[in-house]
């Protein structure tokens, strides 16, 4: 009975300890095949490109850039590859981001190991993975059943996000609205909330690709 060829797996982390434990959890199943482990979108890129892997398992956030908007490059070098991204939290936006960018699925890295190894065989064999319940949500933001992100900024956290775009911080925004700092950064925070980013600078990363600071 013929042996059914491996999946070839590209991986892209760059915390060292996280690599390493992925990298040999998925090296002891049977039919999947580490190709090459690489901790930067550049080198995902070029690996991707020379090794044409079955699945490229990236991780969101990389010392050169966002793994997700590295997505159209990664499946230009390899047409047949398929994205599973890898996240420390997972919400609706970043899932449809994901999707919208041409990735096939995403998963938590608090994940046990066994679920990413499921993962990467159903992304491989075609299939799409999300973490429980995140399918509707993504479905309706695709389809633009939901609104369109930023849709639920209030005008007060949109000038917050100006504010922000413009490199200033809590004390800042809050001289410049007239509010005390703790309010100003409630504003923050509620603006980072509502575009699903951990940071200031993916706040405004976010904003200026969705067209919310023209």
């Amino acid at each position: 009975m013929a042996i059914p060829p491996s999946i070839r797996v590209v991986l892209v982390e760059d915390h060292a300890m996280v690599a390493e434990a992925i990298g040999l959890a998925l090296e002891r199943v049977p039919d999947i095949e580490v190709v090459a482990q690489t901790g930067s979108v550049a080198g995902a890129v070029a690996e991707t490109g020379r090794l044409q892997p079955d699945v490229v398992v990236l991780d969101r956030r990389l010392p050169d850039g966002d793994g997700i908007a590295a997505i159209g490059r990664l499946v230009a070098a390899a047409p047949k590859a398929r994205v599973l991204v890898l996240t420390g939290e997972a919400t609706v936006s970043v899932a449809a981001r994901a999707v919208a960018a041409g990735g096939a699925g995403l998963v938590v890295k608090s994940s046990r190991l066994g679920e990413l190894e499921s993962a990467v065989r159903e992304v491989a064999a075609g299939g799409v993975v999300f973490a429980p319940g995140l399918l509707p949500g993504v479905l309706d933001r695709l389809t633009g059943r939901a609104g369109r992100l930023g849709s639920a900024l209030t005008a007060r956290e949109r000038e917050t996000l100006r504010l922000l775009a413009d490199g200033m911080g809590a004390r800042e925004i809050g001289e410049r609205l007239g509010v005390a700092r703790n309010t100003a950064r409630n504003h923050v925070q509620h603006v980072l909330e509502k575009l699903g980013a951990r940071s200031k600078l993916e706040a405004v990363a976010v904003a200026r690709r969705e067209g919310l600071l023209d």
